[in-house]
């Protein structure tokens, strides 16, 4: 079953599986960020269930800028470690394609680490995605 998190309890149940993602972050931390993030920037979050559980989580937000038009953001895409390679992770980010469709947007975008080739052959190979440039920071602190 794949849905849409909407509250604070459902959110929060997430943590288990975007743990293993965004591994910098506390559950106090990731819950801060998480409401900032849904009130200020329109970011969402999908989850697929199996068993009973979370096995995939992905979190995204609508976008528009000059270079790519209208887009929906990938911001995160974690499937529990123990499950993967069983297709949840597509079928997900599949449902997320339909979602940004089904609301007018053009096309996806997402970065991944530069050490994550594993997830690089997936978005390449199974989900078509193109490697369309690197991103860069500057931590300002």
């Amino acid at each position: 079953m794949i849905r849409e998190l909407q509250t604070e309890s459902e959110i929060r149940q997430a943590y288990q599986v975007m743990r293993h993602l965004r591994t910098n972050l506390s559950e106090d931390d990731y819950m801060k960020l998480v409401k900032e993030a849904r009130e200020l920037d329109g970011y969402r979050m999908m989850v697929l269930d199996h068993d009973g559980k979370i096995a995939v989580v992905a979190g995204f937000k609508p976008m528009i800028t000059l270079y790519y038009g209208r887009f929906v953001w990938v911001c995160d895409l974690v499937t529990d470690p123990a499950i993967r390679s069983k297709g949840f992770g597509e079928a997900l980010l599949k449902a997320v394609h339909q979602w940004a469709k089904d609301e007018g947007y053009e096309r996806m975008a997402l970065s991944s680490g530069l050490q994550r080739t594993e997830a690089h052959r997936f978005y390449e190979k199974k989900l078509n995605y193109e490697r369309a440039s690197y991103v860069f920071k500057h931590e300002l602190i």
